[in-house]
Parts: C-alpha cells; sequence; structure tokens
C-alpha cells in the first residue's frame, strides 16, 4: 500500500522514471519503465534486484549487443489477418530487430554461472532461424528489396535500367540541340516531373519544343517539356515501374503468407526484448548514479551505510559540491527516529532520501548505498510532505495534515514505514505539540517504523523518555553559522534560531527582546545541547580508538598464538627428525669403520689397500662434515626464529613466567654462561649498563641482564649433549628448491588489507627461510590505505632491518623496499 495518491512525485520518483525512461533505445522499453511499480513480494524483489544487477555486471565488463529495439509485434499482430501484408519500412524493421534477437540470444549462450538470471530468460525464448533467412533474401542492408528476390523482379528491374539509359542518352542530344538553338539555357540540366523527364525551357521558346508542358516554375518563367519522340519511351518505363510495384507486392504477400503461422511464437521473443531494453536503462543508471543492488531480509528494518539522495548525486556529479551521506538505521528496538535541527539543515532531504530509497529498492532499481548497508521489506509505506490544502474540499493545510495522521493511525502497523515532515506544524504550537505527541504514542504503540522531522522541544522530550523512538539532530556549525548536513543519531538537535537570526542581521535589541520572552531556560536548552553535542563527539572518537586499538590488540594475539602453536609443531617434527636422522648417521658411520678395520685385516695390512681404505673413510668422514656445517646453518635459522617467536610473547599482555627466573642478588661477569629466557645458553662477550652481549654460536644478540640465568659448566655440557641435531636431508632439499623459485618480490596489488598482511607475513618468513635480505613489496598507491597497513606492520616487525619508497623511476610510492636483519 501506498498513500497518498500523489506519493512518487512527493518523494520525486517521477524524476527518476523519467531519467531511466531516457535510456530506453524504444517505446517497448519506456512502456516498461512507465509500468514498473511498488512490490512488496520478496520473490519478485529478489528476481528483479537480481536482473538489474547481472545487466549492470555486462554493461561494465562486457560488450553487449546494442543495434536496434524496434517493436514489431503491430506489424506481426496485423498481418494476422489473412490478405494483409507488411510494407517494406515494416519488413526492414523486422528484420533488423530480429537480428538484434539473435545477437542478444548468442551473447547469453553459455553463460549460465555467469548471468544465470537472464541467461534462464533467454532460454525461454524462441526463434525461427528460416524467417530471418527469409528476410535476408528478400531486404537488402540498403532497407530496399533485393533484385534477386525473385526472377521476375530482377528481369523487370533490368529492363527498367535500359529503357532509361536509352531515354537519357536521347534526352542529353535533345537538351544540347535545343542549348544550340537558343531555346534553352547553356547551364540547364535535364530534370524529372512526375517521374518523368522534363527539359526546362524558357516560357517563350516552349512552343520551339515539340512535347509536353508537364510543369512550369513558380514564376512561370521556366516550362518543363517532354520532347514528344520519348513519350513513348518513358510511357513504356512508367508500365514497367507498375509491374515492379506488382510484384513486390506479390513478394511480400507471399512473404506474410510464409510467416504467418510463427507469429505466435515470435511474438514472446519481443517481449524479451522490450525486458531487454527494460533492464539495460535500469543498469545503465545504476551505474550513473554508483548504485548497487544491496544484501536484504524479509524484515521491516533500514541498515544504511552512505546513503545518497540520487538526484542530488547526479547534480552535484559534474560540480565541486559534495553530498554528505547519511547513516540510518531502523529496525524493531529503534523503530522511529525523530529528527530535528536548524531550517535549510538537510531534515526534509533526509526524510525524501529514506522515502525515495526505499521505494527504489521495492521497485527492483539498483540503490546508491554502501555495500555493507542492508534493507527490508515494507509492506506499506506513508508519507506526509508538503502543503496539501484544497480550496474544493474546503481543506486547510492543518486540516490535510490531520486526515494524512488520521489514516496513518488507522492503517499503520509493524510492516509500515511512515515519513512526516514537519510534523505537528500549522496551528497554534501548544496545541499541536500537544496532538503531535499524541499522535506518536499511537504510532509508536503499533510498532510502525518511520523518520519523522520537527522543531518541536516537546516531541524531543517524549522521544528521549519512550522506548522506540530515538532523537536524531542535523548537525550545524555553530562557529561558521552554516548546516554540515550529517544526521547523528542518539541526541536531540538544536533550531540554532538565534544565531541563524544573528547571521542574517536582525538587530540585538530585538535579540534580546525574543530572548527576555522565550526566557533563559529555553535559551539554556539549546546552549547545553550544543555542549552535549561536542562532549559526545568528543567521547565518541575516544571510544572509537580504544575499540579499534583493542580490535587491532585482539588480531595480533590471535595472529602469533597461532603463529606459535605452528612454530612449536614445526619444532617437534624437526626434532624427531633430526633425531632419526642422527641415529642414521651414527650407524652409517660405525658400519664404515668395522668395514674398513675388517678390510685391514682380511688384506693384513697391505698399505696400499690400508691407504685407499683410510682415504674413503676420510671422503665419507667430509661428507659428514658437510652435512653437518648445513645442519649448523639450518640450526642457527631456526634459533632466529625461535628469537621473534619469543618477541612475539613479549608483544602479548601476557606476563611471561621466565622473567622472574633470575635472581636479583646474582652478579654476572663476562665469560659466565646464562640461560635466556627462551631456554638458549651463550656466553656473556660483554656487559654495558644494564644489558649484556651474548654469544650463541655464530649469533650475538643484546638481552637485558635482568633475564638472564646464571648457569654452571655442567649444565651448559648437558644442553650442549641434549640439544638435538637438525634436520632431515629432505628438508635441505626442500629449502634448495624453494631457494632457486624464490623471487625476492611480492604483488598485493587488489587485496583486502588482512589477506595482504598474511601474503607479507608468509613472504618474509620465507625470505628469512632462504637467507634473502633484499625485498620489494608491490602494493600500488591508489588511496594509500594498503601501503600504510603494510608499512604499520613491518614497523613493528623484529626481523625487519628498514623499509623505504622505491626509487622513483622504478615505482616510487607504489612500492617498499624492505632490508631485513639477519
Amino acid at each position: 500500500m501506498i498513500y497518498p495518491e500523489n506519493f512518487e512525485s512527493k518523494i520525486k520518483f517521477d524524476k527518476i522514471r523519467s531519467l531511466i525512461s531516457r535510456n530506453c533505445r524504444s517505446e517497448m522499453g519506456k512502456a516498461l519503465v512507465e509500468q514498473m511499480c511498488f512490490s512488496d513480494r520478496k520473490e519478485q524483489i529478489e528476481e528483479a534486484q537480481k536482473e538489474v544487477a547481472e545487466f549492470m555486471r555486462i554493461m561494465r565488463e562486457e560488450e553487449f549487443p546494442d543495434n536496434r529495439y524496434t517493436d514489431a509485434r503491430p506489424f506481426l499482430s496485423k498481418i494476422r489477418i489473412e490478405g494483409l501484408f507488411l510494407d517494406i519500412p515494416e519488413l526492414v524493421a523486422l528484420k533488423n530487430s530480429l537480428e538484434s534477437l539473435h545477437a542478444i540470444l548468442r551473447f547469453f549462450q553459455g553463460k549460465t554461472e555467469t548471468y544465470p538470471v537472464l541467461t534462464a530468460k533467454a532460454g525461454q525464448i524462441q526463434l525461427f532461424p528460416y524467417v530471418l533467412q527469409h528476410l535476408d533474401s528478400i531486404v537488402s542492408k540498403h532497407g530496399t528489396i533485393k533484385d534477386n528476390a525473385s526472377s521476375e523482379l530482377g528481369e523487370i528491374r533490368r529492363q527498367i535500367l535500359k529503357k532509361q539509359s536509352g531515354i537519357s542518352r536521347r534526352m542529353q542530344a535533345l537538351l544540347q540541340d535545343a542549348q544550340t538553338e537558343g531555346w534553352a539555357e547553356k547551364d540547364t540540366a535535364i530534370a524529372i516531373r512526375d517521374g518523368r523527364m522534363v527539359i526546362p525551357v524558357p516560357a517563350a521558346y516552349k512552343r520551339r519544343v515539340n512535347g509536353i508542358v508537364h510543369d512550369e516554375s513558380a514564376t512561370g518563367k521556366t516550362s518543363y517539356i517532354e520532347p514528344t519522340e520519348i513519350i513513348e519511351t518513358n510511357n513504356e518505363i512508367r508500365e514497367l515501374q507498375l509491374e515492379e510495384k506488382r510484384e513486390i507486392t506479390r513478394i511480400l504477400r507471399k512473404f506474410a503468407d510464409d510467416i504467418r503461422p510463427y507469429i505466435e511464437d515470435i511474438i514472446p521473443a519481443y517481449d524479451f526484448l522490450a525486458f531487454v531494453d527494460y533492464t539495460k536503462a535500469k543498469a545503465l543508471f545504476g551505474i550513473e548514479m554508483d548504485a548497487i543492488s544491496p544484501v536484504f531480509t524479509s524484515a521491516p528494518e533500514m541498515l544504511w551505510y552512505e546513503a545518497r539522495h540520487p538526484l542530488l548525486y547526479l547534480s552535484f556529479k559534474n560540480t565541486d559540491k559534495t553530498l554528505i551521506p547519511l547513516r540510518i538505521e531502523i529496525n524493531e528496538e529503534q523503530r522511529i527516529i525523530l529528527i530535528s535541527g536548524p531550517n535549510a539543515g538537510g531534515k526534509s532531504v533526509c526524510l525524501q532520501t529514506a522515502g525515495l530509497l526505499q521505494y527504489m529498492f521495492q521497485c527492483g532499481l539498483p540503490v546508491p548505498v554502501s555495500e555493507a548497508s542492508r534493507f527490508g521489506i515494507f509492506k506499506k509505506i506513508l508519507i506526509d510532505i508538503g502543503d496539501e490544502q484544497s480550496l474544493e474540499n474546503d481543506l486547510s493545510t492543518y486540516s490535510s495534515h490531520l486526515i494524512n495522521m488520521k489514516n496513518f493511525v488507522r492503517y499503520g502497523d509493524r510492516d509500515t514505514l511512515v515519513l512526516i515532515d514537519e510534523f505537528g506544524t500549522g496551528t497554534e504550537p501548544m496545541l499541536g505539540g500537544a496532538i503531535a505527541e499524541a499522535i506518536l504514542h499511537a504510532l509508536n504503540d503499533h510498532h510502525v517504523k518511520g523518520v519523522i522531522t520537527t522543531h518541536y522541544t516537546n516531541l524531543k522530550h517524549f522521544a528521549s523518555a519512550t522506548p522506540g523512538i530515538e532523537n536524531g539532530a542535523m548537525l550545524y556549525d555553530n562557529h561558521r553559522m552554516m548546516p554540515l548536513f550529517q544526521l547523528e543519531i542518539g541526541k536531540p538537535g538544536s533550531s540554532f534560531a538565534f544565531e541563524i537570526a544573528k547571521k542574517i542581521g536582525l538587530s540585538k535589541e530585538i535579540l534580546d527582546e525574543a530572548a527576555s520572552k522565550v526566557g533563559e531556560e529555553h535559551i539554556h536548552y539549546d546552549k547545553h545541547l550544543k555542549d552535549i553535542a561536542r562532549d559526545k563527539r568528543y567521547w565518541e572518537e575516544k571510544r572509537k580508538k580504544i575499540h579499534e586499538n583493542e580490535k587491532r590488540l585482539d588480531e595480533v594475539v590471535e595472529k602469533y598464538s597461532q603463529e606459535l602453536q605452528e612454530a612449536s609443531r614445526l619444532r617437534k617434527e624437526i626434532i624427531k627428525e633430526a633425531q632419526e636422522k642422527a641415529k642414521e648417521l651414527l650407524a652409517e658411520a660405525n658400519k664404515t669403520i668395522e668395514n674398513t678395520i675388517r678390510k685391514i685385516r682380511e688384506n693384513q695390512a697391505d698399505k696400499e689397500k690400508t691407504r685407499k681404505l683410510r682415504e674413503e673413510m676420510e671422503a665419507q668422514k667430509q661428507k659428514l662434515f658437510a652435512e653437518e656445517e648445513e645442519e649448523k646453518r639450518l640450526k642457527q635459522k631456526i634459533e632466529k626464529i625461535k628469537k621473534r617467536e619469543n618477541r612475539k610473547k613479549k608483544e602479548t599482555p601476557q606476563t611471561s613466567p621466565l622473567s622472574s627466573h633470575q635472581p636479583a642478588e646474582i652478579q654476572l661477569q663476562k665469560g659466565d654462561f646464562v640461560k635466556l629466557p627462551n631456554q638458549a645458553v651463550g656466553e656473556i662477550l660483554e656487559i654495558k649498563d644494564k644489558n649484556a652481549v651474548i654469544a650463541l654460536g655464530n649469533i650475538r644478540t643484546n638481552v637485558s641482564v635482568d633475564k638472564l640465568e646464571k648457569v654452571s659448566a655442567n649444565q651448559v655440557k648437558k644442553q650442549i649433549r641434549t640439544s638435538s641435531p637438525s634436520v632431515y636431508p629432505d628438508f635441505r632439499e626442500n629449502i634448495s628448491q624453494k631457494r632457486l623459485l624464490f623471487k625476492p618480490e611480492i604483488d598485493v596489488r587488489g587485496m583486502r588489507g588482512e589477506e595482504a598482511l598474511q601474503k607479507v607475513t608468509d613472504f618474509l618468513d620465507e625470505a628469512v627461510m632462504l637467507d634473502s635480505k633484499n625485498l620489494r613489496i608491490l602494493h600500488g598507491t591508489g588511496t594509500g590505505a594498503l601501503r600504510q597497513i603494510i608499512r604499520q606492520f613491518l614497523s613493528t616487525n623484529p626481523l625487519v632491518g628498514s623499509y623505504a619508497d622505491e626509487q622513483v623511476q622504478l615505482g616510487g610510492a607504489g612500492i617498499t623496499v624492505v632490508k631485513l636483519d639477519i
């Protein structure tokens, strides 16, 4: 239900309809635009939104057949009657439209997965190639009947051409004779009158040329004469032309008879062509508005982000003006938004935007909101905007408003959206405010959803004290004395009447007198509203920052927790594999020694053979040493990863239990062996203030003294004995293969922030494993958001030594160059 009857003109939907109609290529498409109407059926709305969404993708990404959309249904209906046929323009229009239909159906072939809804509709259309082939054999690309449409027509046209050629030559000769005799002007050319060739002759000489006068000039000074000797030939040509016309009529009748059995099957194809023209027009309008087909539910609700008034958006599009988007939320808990604020502050535009976008959505049109928005479905939309006074019906402005309110209360329910502008105005303010408050209470009791604008203070108080109704304010900059056109939910707005009057230039005496009459309490009410608004903005900003930091912290903790779990799992696997490999190496070494001793004994200590056996054993030893060197290098990498894990642990809010191991009273000195918080054992090389330089194999690191635990030499030996060998040979082979395939550059353009960070994290881990220090991250320039996120991550990563922009000629700010500290 839509109320009142002129609802569309009130919300300016008639202008939207006109804009869409301009995009149609045919009258049948425009007819569908005029038939477009409000629907509360979820299935119908969903299908219409899917259709326009698919067409918007087509128009953005593909080349759609866009030729001719002529409506041939009237022509086809005409030839249903036996004996009637299409004339040549109608035949040409039929041919062009059928060609367009064939092209459209070919476009949708094999695209069921890409455009399922439109492809399904196209699949229901049946066309008959015979009809188009027959048309091709009759009509030329120039829109005429072909000479070979029939053998008789071709013969007739050849005879006409032959006779016209003969007449043309003879007429040129007669004209030259007349010019020689001075009966015709030198620059005169042969003319055509009534389809016959004539010679223009001055009126004074018309008796000199034998023939028939067919016409005269407007001044009567020139006569157009057909010479006697070519009259007969012209008559023959005329008879041939009539015969040509009869033959064409016969061809057209035959064509009509041939396609008459197919008419009932062809006409639905034109219904589809009209649908394509109509849907394409809606899609073009949506693209022009930067609109979307939004997510929606069957519940009566609104959750809109960055909602824009379509007409204002198009008006401001090519100007330097900025359209401020709106955020509107209506649900069962927040059913009615009561908007207040200064005049010309955007209250009515906000109200109209709510009604127009909801109506557009339920008409199957795309709407200009952000992707995060969600729409609901209302069964009734009732609106009260503007002046409805009527002299004929003896209605004043206020009476018309009251009639609307009566209907709102009568028909309003939880599936109803009401839109009321300047609620309660039009009569004495105190009485009008009381009636408005009572009506608002009744609407709220009926669980009606709505957007209402007002200036009445009593309604603001009522909204703040009543569940289901929420105050909203159109913000106003009282320093610059100009509206901001921003809707803020949760507080009432001030009318800024005194500020606006002062800006306009009303005298101070008048303003002081007005202030004394209204009372300081009311003046201070607006002042308090402004103070509350300022304080609320401040604390909202604080709360927003805290929420963002908490969210970021939770993400970091979760991410590090997952990485630590994965590292722990990998460490256990490596230790297990290393232990197995150590057993294999020990067994192989023992086997080699035993074989060597056995061979020496068998050969009775022959010097030459003993020397060869020793060389073989030495080669096996060198092989083992080489493997140990590789294992040692990988072990250093693992220690680096361990250090990174422990640094991440320190960044989490939880306190590490290792931090309390070292007693404060133990004095450390150069040469002592100490245990780090990650259980690694190293030797102190140097102590500077509260930090110590620790040697961990070939790695040096700075650690705070209070985090170190002194260990004995026996503990060091035990640690060395129990430390596991490194990794399995297959793992080393995998590392070598990765080193060959690794590229020190990564491209994250087009990715979302979280996806890009995950890819950068994996990239850095692989670079550390492969000992690659110089890296490049290609993120593009764009808005700079992705670059900022990546660099913020790099600044917190302990493996990153430095990062900077690439050289300008190599990409500049679109590429970040990273140097790892490994």
